[in-house]
């Protein structure tokens, strides 16, 4: 029994690795497209296809029970022609090296998208944060901020909060890195709690930058928000945060889901009472009887769907089956290139996600910018920054997909990797 379930497990493993090995050849083709229509040679797709630069490190960490684990955990740098690098830590158990490299790129095409004087960074630990305790949690943050200190730093790459990571654990970072230094650094990492430098608006970054590109994509097709029916796959920061934002907007938000399950009503769930029964990792669905599958509920009738989960949730085998007339993506890569083809061909408006979900990195260099400054906004100046920016990025994106008749996708993209291929021409780098 016990070699069945390790041999499960490295099975489980490989799967992982192949779809995300499949998303980063993905991100890699699109990139292609996107430079050719650019009219960029092939030297331009050799420098921008994989990251300039890629650490792998080993964290010991003694557990609670006395016993040394090892966790492996990554940084992946993807471009820094036209700035320091940014991107998120996650700590996850499907974490991999392939998923790390692409979610860096996707960061560069978003900072490029919201005209940001960032490349693109990403990291991730190998481990289950809903099974570890809080001084094994500070233990980790502490060693991995040690393990990739030397090519760090408010000038250089930048962190911030992602998948099971959150305030704390940035606070944790922070304190660790400002030691190693020896003087305060605020601006080494975003996220932050308010009292350590954070930035108002934050928090719900993420989920705002999504309700406002929905906001956008709604009038191109002619929806009114208020009393639209919006299905959200997810809860956690982004999805939680979403919900609340859309039912404070009117909409009727009519299935979200967890890692469990799901729930739908098509008069409207109480969203403000899920927020306050959900646990800390957002789930729920427990709580109730009557729940259907993440499948189910990605094919409900619905005016908007916002895949906030994970990736590869809208594939070629359920891509048919989706009845929203608007997807716009919270998550990163929720929908393969395969399902893109299919929902365009139906007429469905998807908005990818690194259009979608760029406010949290648009937030964080607020952040950045105020812990450079030592000067602190409003959530107020926060809040009308970013939907300039957001709404800025749409129209622009849209134009392009409209000039170019090219998929929302592809328009994406053009815009996002521009201005990094200008800047690595002017640097002599191709």
């Amino acid at each position: 029994m016990v070699v069945d379930a390790v041999l499960n497990k490295i099975k489980q493993q490989q799967q992982e690795e192949q779809q995300s090995l499949k998303m980063y050849h993905s991100t890699q083709t699109v990139i292609h497209e996107a430079l050719k229509k650019l009219n960029f040679g092939e030297q331009m797709y050799e420098l921008l296809k994989e990251p300039l630069r890629f650490l792998e490190v080993r964290i010991p960490i003694k557990m609670d029970d006395g016993t040394v684990k090892v966790f492996t955990g990554y940084r992946s740098q993807h471009n820094d022609s036209v700035g320091p690098t940014k991107g998120g830590i996650r700590f996850h158990p499907e974490v991999n090296e392939a998923e790390v490299k692409a979610l860096s790129i996707w960061m560069s095409l978003k900072c490029g998208i919201t005209n940001l004087p960032f490349g693109g960074g990403k990291g991730g630990i190998i481990c289950d944060p809903r099974k570890m305790s809080g001084r094994e949690l500070e233990c980790l943050s502490r060693g991995y901020v040690r393990a990739i200190s030397q090519i760090v730093g408010p000038c250089k790459d930048i962190p911030a909060p992602d998948v099971y990571t959150n305030s704390q654990i940035m606070a944790w970072m922070v304190d660790e890195y400002s030691h190693l230094r020896e003087f305060d650094s605020p601006g080494f990492i975003t996220g932050k709690p308010l009292v350590l430098g954070g930035s108002k608006g934050r928090e719900t970054a993420t989920a705002h930058g999504v309700a406002i590109v929905i906001e956008e994509a709604a009038k191109k097709k002619g929806i009114n928000l208020k009393d639209a029916r919006v299905v959200i796959q997810g809860f956690g920061n982004a999805g939680s945060y979403l919900a609340k934002f859309m039912h404070d907007a009117g909409a009727k938000v009519v299935g979200v889901s967890d890692v469990l399950g799901a729930i739908t009503d098509q008069n409207g769930l109480d969203i403000d009472y899920l927020l306050d029964c959900r646990d800390s990792f957002g789930t729920f669905s427990s709580l109730f009887n009557n729940t259907i599958s993440n499948k189910e509920l990605l094919e409900l009738d619905c005016d908007i769907l916002v895949p906030a989960a994970i990736s590869n949730q809208i594939t070629e085998k359920n891509a048919y089956d989706i009845k929203a007339s608007i997807v716009v993506e919270a998550a990163n890569g929720p929908t393969t290139l395969e399902a893109t083809k299919i929902l365009n061909d139906r007429g469905v408006f998807l908005v990818p996600d690194i259009l979608s979900n760029a406010g949290g990195v648009t937030v964080s260099y607020f952040e950045w910018v105020q812990n450079n400054q030592s000067y602190y906004w409003t959530e107020e100046e926060v809040d009308n920054k970013l939907k300039k920016i957001m709404v800025d990025s749409f129209e622009n994106v849209y134009r392009i997909s409209q000039i170019h008749q090219v998929d929302m996708r592809l328009a994406a993209y053009m815009v996002g990797i521009k201005k990094l291929a200008e800047a690595s021409c002017f640097r002599g780098w191709a």
